[in-house]
């Protein structure tokens, strides 16, 4: 079958009429690197939308991680609890301090990290649990901090995907003792890469500060006491950050149409699972997947192919990572116990989900499904 190029993208983000106002003002008054006002607006403007005190812009999503657990002073020799089914950003932030990546299964139903799993994987070397917000899901995070507050540990809450999603009224990456996001291109606020952590305590905040600059000692400019980054955001990405905050409302609602479209559209496929809301969860949906059922008369690629063919980009579920041989090669894991996450990489994809997204399109993407779904009778 011939490799068409796709006419639905996966993802293709929606860039507001600020954003070219602000950046031309970042040109126009030369303000381009990390100094500038849209730098510090940005940070108070997304810790006000958290109702958080404190936030720390920096170069991405990973470097975000990064900074969280050198932050947190967690270093050589430390255990980190990771769900097992993320991207691989979560475990290379703890290799970056020397510490060790310690996998948990995930939920069934929404893939964030089991909190029944949790307890049995801490030891005298465990210091923190980095939750993930998979896909725009909010994991269940009171028996988590139960759990954390129980042995004395942090909590680090990856809400990449989840700008906005609420746990039982309050929004994720507010929660624990660092949160992390991500503004890449495919966010629902981008700054075409970026990031930012975010806390309540003024002494983290102070030392994720020093940290991310080089650790310039205040007062005494171009004198380090200890080893820093250069982690800087750049005044032109928070201007476009600044643009898409001024949207950040219409935007989740978007993505939330968007899903309960795919979800009346999409219902009648009796071998695909739509996502599972939980009660306690608000999702921001920021992709819409779906799993194949074990019983589905067609494998996720064969699927994926006729898609593409059709001219329809998915994309699969991210790799466990106890399979990933950057993992693998440096730690045992034993295979055995990520049935979930394996099952739920195994079956999953997401749909064209970006903010460019039209009813035109999410009506095409069914169709093309459900032409698939009928050739699949016969």
């Amino acid at each position: 079958m011939a490799n068409i190029q796709p006419t639905i993208r996966v993802n293709e983000p929606v860039i507001y009429p600020e954003a070219r106002t602000y950046v031309l003002d970042c040109l126009d008054t030369g303000w381009i690197s990390s100094s500038g006002k849209y730098v510090k607006r940005f940070e108070e403007e997304f810790a006000r939308f958290l109702d958080v005190e404190h936030a720390v812009s920096v170069t991405n999503g990973t470097e975000a991680l990064h900074l969280a657990l050198a932050t947190l002073g967690i270093g050589a020799g430390d255990e980190i609890i990771i769900p097992d089914l993320t991207i691989i950003s979560c475990a290379f932030a703890a290799l970056y301090v020397g510490a060790k990546p310690v996998l948990v299964d995930v939920d069934l139903k929404t893939g964030n990290i089991d909190p029944l799993k949790i307890e049995k994987c801490i030891t005298p070397r465990t210091k923190a649990i980095m939750v993930v917000h998979l896909y725009g899901q909010a994991a269940d995070m009171d028996p988590i901090m139960k759990i954390a507050r129980k042995h004395n540990l942090r909590v680090i809450e990856d809400a990449a995907e989840a700008h906005g999603a609420t746990y039982k009224g309050k929004k994720v990456g507010s929660i624990g003792d660092i949160g992390c996001f991500s503004f890449y291109g495919n966010k629902i606020i981008t700054t075409g890469e970026g990031g930012m952590i975010l806390m309540h305590d003024d002494v983290l905040y102070e030392k994720a500060s020093l940290l991310m600059n080089l650790s310039h000692k205040h007062g005494r400019r171009f004198y380090h006491e200890e080893l820093g980054f250069n982690m800087r955001m750049t005044n032109m990405q928070a201007a476009l950050g600044c643009a898409g905050l001024l949207h950040v409302k219409e935007s989740i609602e978007k993505k939330i149409w968007m899903a309960q479209h795919y979800r009346e559209l999409l219902s009648d496929i009796p071998w695909i699972e739509l996502p599972q809301m939980m009660p306690y969860a608000e999702s921001v949906f920021w992709m819409y997947t779906i799993l194949l059922k074990s019983n589905a008369p067609i494998k996720r690629a064969e699927c994926m192919n006729l898609l593409q063919a059709l001219g329809v980009e998915t994309r699969t579920y991210f790799y466990p990572l106890h399979l990933q041989p950057v993992l693998v090669r440096r730690f045992s894991y034993d295979q055995s116990m990520y049935p979930i996450s394996t099952d739920l990489s195994e079956r999953g994809l997401y749909l064209p989900s970006g903010l460019a997204l039209t009813e035109e399109q999410i009506r095409a993407v069914s169709e093309k499904m459900h032409s698939i779904a009928n050739a699949k009778k016969t």
